[in-house]
């Protein structure tokens, strides 16, 4: 093993917040109710515009007739909000130092958009942790497309079975599993033990430092 490749949201750190806070903003001028944070832990995962689909149909817009104006709105917003009570999961800081002590290749990938992701992972952890930090963009088709991973893993020079995947819901699984990586699914992320393991997950991490050891034994 020689790489590790880190899903954001549910993972890395906790940004129901962040997401919460700016679709509510965009459906309450609708005339929609604001929609409870918890519920963001299934609206996220597959890239901004299917967020806002999803909130957009649980407000009651079940045909969709705000979204181009909701997606362009919530974009806008989020671009100035997307750091909003996010929060690093306890002994995910020291876990990556760890790893980088170890001289092991560091990267993000989400489908979160790619100047937000930047936005968000250097507010967290600086600029000199992550070797590669990759967000949903034109020309790489989102997760669980697989071709994200596989360019980290080019880029990095190393072998698709030499990353470990690490994300929180079934598309990471299906996401690192297409690239042929061992695939670890977090269980402090927005997702339960259930999807993952359904997912096939090859195996599960109950608090970051368990991450560490996994690889070793990998």
């Amino acid at each position: 093993m020689k790489a590790c490749i880190f899903d954001l949201d549910g993972t890395l750190a906790n940004t129901l917040e962040s997401m919460a806070a700016c679709a509510n903003r965009i459906i309450e001028p609708m005339g929609y109710a604001p929609l409870p944070t918890e519920n963001f832990r299934y609206y996220a995962g597959d890239g901004a515009k299917t967020l806002v689909e999803r909130v957009l149909r649980d407000a009651g817009d079940k045909d969709l007739l705000h979204l181009e104006e909701a997606y362009q709105a919530y974009r806008e917003i989020f671009d100035k909000d997307c750091t909003y009570k996010v929060v690093v999961y306890d002994g995910m800081t020291e876990t990556l130092r760890k790893f980088k002590a170890m001289g092991v290749k560091l990267a993000v990938l989400s489908n979160k958009p790619h100047v937000q992701t930047k936005k968000v992972i250097y507010s967290l952890f600086g600029d000199d942790l992550f070797d590669w930090v990759q967000g949903q963009q034109d020309g790489i088709e989102k997760k669980p497309d697989p071709s994200g991973a596989l360019k980290i893993a080019e880029t990095f020079g190393v072998k698709p079975e030499e990353c470990m995947y690490v994300g929180d819901t079934n598309v990471d699984m299906m996401t690192g599993n297409r690239a042929g990586m061992f695939t670890v699914g977090v269980l402090w992320g927005f997702r339960d033990e259930k999807e993952l393991l359904a997912n096939h997950a090859h195996a599960l991490a109950e608090k970051p430092e368990d991450l560490i050891q996994l690889y070793i034994r990998k």
